[in-house]
């Protein structure tokens, strides 16, 4: 795939720390390594049981909301899932989730997303994104990837939605984006989304220097015991990383499914305000830069993709 802009330039070693680091980030927010996602060929039952025998997580955590949180590490993948409790019905879910532009909408909230545009690739309906760095970023620096997307199933009690791509930058491979759905009595709807990621060596170097550096002190979800101070202590590494942008695609489809009425405009604004306000209910993991930063950064997004904003 070739990159967008203009021809290569001369990276200092510093800026080719910089692009192996968001090569790492891309393939977690992203990610998904097949051996991860056994159980995620599942149908309307599997899914169902799995709401039925979770309904002590989804009471009780740390959350405040009816949602919990897994994640699995080897030595080369990482996974992600989130089972939740959405306000939505069904119907709703399934009309927006089918929708490839939906899914760059949802997948354009996240601060390193700098473009997303839903194409067709010989009949296959695709998503060209380019993957940055968490700030305002020229679109020639971003990673480019080519997503193959379908809707795997979908009738009136399921929903299983996927994205893949098969290769990434500096040797990261088999990325997936599941996501699944059924309905609940009182117009509710269970979802999961699973994401998983492969990656070499490259990829592995990357994680530590961005562990050791950028990621420092930077946790996860998973409480793993107590401090001194009897305060939560919770997962860091590999595992934190993969939590913190599970959450944030899952805030994504959430506050996404919150703003369909109005016009494209106002959906807009209302979906980054929300998304924003969403995050920073966990500053401890989530919290990357202000809301106006935020804010200006996605607007300048949206206008380079043909949107038009303030």
């Amino acid at each position: 795939m070739r990159r967008r802009g203009s021809a290569t330039k001369q990276l200092s070693p510093t800026a080719v720390l910089a692009r192996l680091i968001a090569a790492v980030l891309l393939c977690v927010g992203l990610g998904g390594a097949h051996a991860a996602m056994a159980d995620v060929d599942r149908t309307a039952t599997g899914l169902r049981d799995k709401y039925n025998a979770s309904q002590d997580r989804l009471a009780h955590n740390q959350f405040k909301r009816a949602m919990f949180l897994d994640s699995t590490e080897t030595s080369e993948s990482e996974n992600g899932d989130i089972y939740a409790l959405v306000n939505y019905p069904f119907a709703v879910v399934r009309v927006a989730l089918v929708s490839p532009g939906n899914w760059c909408d949802i997948l354009s909230l996240h601060l390193n997303t700098k473009y997303c545009k839903a194409s067709v690739v010989e009949k296959q309906d695709v998503l060209n994104v380019s993957i940055g760095r968490k700030y305002d970023q020229p679109l020639e620096d971003a990673y480019p990837l080519l997503f193959a997307y379908r809707v795997a199933m979908q009738n009136p009690e399921y929903l299983q939605v996927r994205l893949n791509a098969d290769r990434g930058p500096m040797g990261t491979s088999n990325y997936h984006i599941v996501l699944e759905a059924v309905p609940l009595e009182g117009g509710q709807t269970f979802i999961h989304l699973s994401y998983a990621y492969a990656y070499g060596l490259a990829g592995r170097l990357a994680m530590q220097g961005y562990l050791a550096t950028l990621g420092k002190g930077k946790v996860g979800f998973t409480i793993d015991g107590l401090q001194a101070s009897e305060q939560p202590h919770y997962i860091g590494g590999n595992r934190g990383l993969i939590e913190r942008n599970t959450m944030r695609y899952f805030l994504a489809i959430d506050v996404f499914l919150g703003a369909l009425s109005g016009s494209a405009q106002a959906r807009f604004e209302q979906r980054i305000h929300d998304w924003f306000v969403a995050v920073e209910r966990y500053p401890r993991q989530l919290h990357e830069m202000e809301q106006d930063e935020y804010l200006a950064m996605k607007r300048k997004e949206y206008r380079r993709q043909g949107g038009v904003s303030p």
